[in-house]
């Protein structure tokens, strides 16, 4: 498994990626095909940037990704068509990205493991939960996404509620991915807009913030 691993190591640094879980979101593009010429892209919890150097090779000159994260990530070598935001997505809303809609939202976000795995699976489905209660504002209707869940107890219920926000959502798991991670990876296409379910109902926020765990 460690020889596995370290080969998806070496190959982000042969091919200039900052992490060897860009392989993620490129298997995940060449199934799914979510990010086109041209579209505009948030990156949450994009630390180190590996799936911002992905989706800017997919959007193009013309396109458009801003990427944030609480932590710092490194602009020295990102092309210009990336905007980097260093913040905890609850203090933004659609205008720090300029007005506008996304066509597409990537998350490769969780919460810092504590070791029960019971707890970081419901911390981790609750961060994508408040990320689609933010789509009303952030992703333009017939958008995509995908964003990375910790497999429990509350998976069942993020995954029908995505399949009620979309046309089709569905798990995946990239072969980049360790065999022994719980994480899997909702990938929901055509988002049917803001009133496609009536409000949630609010629940306890989590105190740490919208950033990465590892990759």
């Amino acid at each position: 498994m460690k020889e596995v691993q370290d080969s998806w190591f070496r190959k982000a640094k042969a091919d200039g990626y900052r992490a060897r879980s860009a392989y993620k979101l490129i298997e995940i593009e060449e199934r799914s095909k979510l990010i086109r010429r041209g579209d505009r892209v948030l990156d949450v919890g994009a630390a180190p940037g590996s799936w911002t150097q992905v989706a800017a090779e997919r959007v193009g000159e013309k396109g458009i990704v801003f990427s944030v994260d609480l932590k710092p990530i490194d602009p020295q070598g990102l092309p210009k068509q990336v905007t980097l935001l260093r913040a905890d997505l609850r203090d933004l809303d659609a205008t720090a990205f300029g007005g506008l809609r996304f066509n597409v939202v990537i998350s490769d976000m969780a919460p810092d493991t504590t070791g029960d795995p019971f707890g970081d699976s419901v911390r981790s489905c609750l961060l994508c939960q408040e990320l689609l209660d933010r789509f009303p504002h952030w992703l333009r209707r017939g958008g995509h996404c995908t964003m990375k869940v910790f497999e429990g107890v509350d998976y069942p219920a993020l995954l029908r509620r995505a399949q009620v926000l979309f046309d089709e959502a569905k798990g995946f798991k990239p072969r980049s991915s360790r065999a022994e991670s719980v994480e899997m990876f909702l990938v929901c296409k055509g988002y049917k807009g803001g009133d496609a379910e009536p409000p949630r109902e609010e629940k306890p926020v989590i105190k740490r913030g919208w950033g990465t765990e590892s990759h």
